[in-house]
């Protein structure tokens, strides 16, 4: 928007002019600087917590063996806990079939997860190893021979499908 500032000159000096001149000056307002734009910090990203490597697990032919029996007045019944370090994808599962207390080979029984790509199961009261297998989403058997895990042991494995 312009704004006009009237300015009034001395009268001039001839005998016809007998009222004072008016001049109008025309003045641009300065030009209208933006705002300063404030940058947003970035959200601080926290690292992963490391997780320990296990020892591995030694894969072991099995075969067909009978089911376990209880355990002995005096003898302490073991915990035994599986996690499988493995990524399966978004919206699918891990189960475990096998041998050992809670399992069997027709129907698995889900894990736990734990994180993105970690899944747990806690297996009481054993006496015997535990003869087991992973399956995605209860349907996909992950390749290889049969885990057999010790009771009374934590085992971290890495199946593949």
């Amino acid at each position: 928007m312009k704004k006009s500032a009237a300015k009034v000159t001395a009268p001039a000096k001839s005998a016809l002019a007998a009222k004072p001149v008016v001049v109008k000056k025309t003045v641009k307002p300065a030009a209208a600087k933006p705002a300063p734009v404030k940058k947003a910090a970035a959200p601080a990203v926290k690292a992963a917590p490391a997780v320990k490597a296990a020892p591995a697990v030694k894969k072991v032919a099995v075969k067909k063996s009978t089911p376990a029996k209880s355990a002995p007045a005096g003898v302490p019944a073991l915990t035994t806990t599986i996690v499988a370090a493995i990524d399966v994808g978004f919206g699918n599962t891990l189960t475990l079939r096998g041998e050992g207390p809670g399992l069997s080979w027709e129907q698995g029984v889900l894990m736990d997860c734990v994180a993105s790509d970690l899944w747990s199961i806690t297996l009481p009261g054993s006496q015997q190893p535990i003869v087991c297998k992973f399956l995605m989403s209860d349907t996909v058997w992950c390749a290889g021979e049969d885990y057999t895990i010790l009771p009374g042991s934590s085992v971290v494995v890495s199946p593949s499908f």
